[in-house]
């Protein structure tokens, strides 16, 4: 899976111009299942999610995972993180199928409330408007095939 995690002051996704997720101080995270990932893949992402160090401790060090600040997250599926930009044009074919992809996208977010961290989330395959406030700016891409 792939997924890029943003530190955020608050995000939110629209879907027709309704809200459809949100949160408040915590992280954005955008994600996309490859092909060969599994169950393993997506409970393995969440967990390494959870326990990020990417938030400010007292001293001002990000020394504190997204569950110690009291932060939650809101997790975005976008098949683009698979995009293969050896052209002009971008291909997506290493991105799972869709089925699969919504079944290990909604494994990751469950996974990661299993974690202990509040989860919203848009709508897999809708045409999403998301807006955010970046805290940092924070941003971290995830690859966990290489």
């Amino acid at each position: 899976m792939r997924a890029i995690l943003q530190r955020v002051a608050r995000a939110r996704v629209a879907v027709a111009g309704e809200t459809v997720g949100q949160c408040g101080p915590g992280l954005l995270i955008l994600v996309c299942a490859m092909q060969g990932d599994s169950d393993e893949t997506a409970l393995r992402l969440a967990a390494k999610v959870a326990r990020m160090r990417i938030f400010k401790d007292g001293q001002g060090k990000m020394n504190l995972a997204v569950r110690d600040v009291g932060g939650a997250a809101l997790v975005v599926s976008q098949f683009t993180l698979a995009a293969d930009l050896r052209g002009n044009r971008p291909g997506f074919s290493t991105a799972a199928a869709p089925t699969e992809g919504e079944r290990l996208y909604r494994r990751f977010a469950d996974a990661l409330a299993a974690e202990g961290v509040p989860v919203e989330t848009g709508i897999f395959g809708a045409d999403m408007a998301v807006e955010l406030v970046n805290d940092g700016p924070v941003t971290i891409w995830i690859d966990t095939q290489t």
